[in-house]
């Protein structure tokens, strides 16, 4: 099993917990595709709403993708024509935001504390079970 964190606006958080899915890097199956049943998953984001909302940099959601089905969704009946983006089912838990600032120095996954962003500058990225949980705790 394989631990996995998403960079998503906060906006597109709740769409997906509220759809049980995610989606990641404006839609793109690659990332998707890296992830199997069972793995775990956090949305980290960097802000309320994409691309100018404002700054939140908390944890805002965390799963399990239930069964590893990547597949396309037609997103035409939702006001958005011509957008297909893939998507993946994930079964969410309750929890509440969590700052990152209080576990940036915790965290094994940021190597450079002082440039802690830079984590996250590709959208996806794996982290340990250890940094998972550490999270998970922090989001209740």
């Amino acid at each position: 099993m394989n631990h996995w964190i998403g960079v998503v606006s906060a906006h597109h958080v709740q769409r997906g917990v509220a759809g049980d899915f995610a989606q990641m890097n404006h839609g793109k199956a690659a990332p998707l595709k890296r992830m199997k049943a069972g793995d775990g998953l956090i949305y980290y984001s960097p802000r309320q709403s994409y691309p100018n909302g404002q700054p939140l940099q908390a944890f805002t959601a965390i799963g399990r993708i239930r069964d590893g089905r990547v597949y396309p969704h037609d997103m035409s009946a939702e006001g958005v024509p011509g957008f297909v983006p893939w998507r993946i089912d994930v079964d969410y838990w309750p929890c509440r935001a969590a700052a990152i600032q209080p576990l940036i120095d915790a965290l094994d996954f940021i190597a450079d504390k002082r440039h802690w962003g830079a984590a996250f500058r590709y959208g996806q990225l794996r982290i340990s079970a250890k940094d998972f949980a550490l999270i998970a705790y922090a989001m209740g």
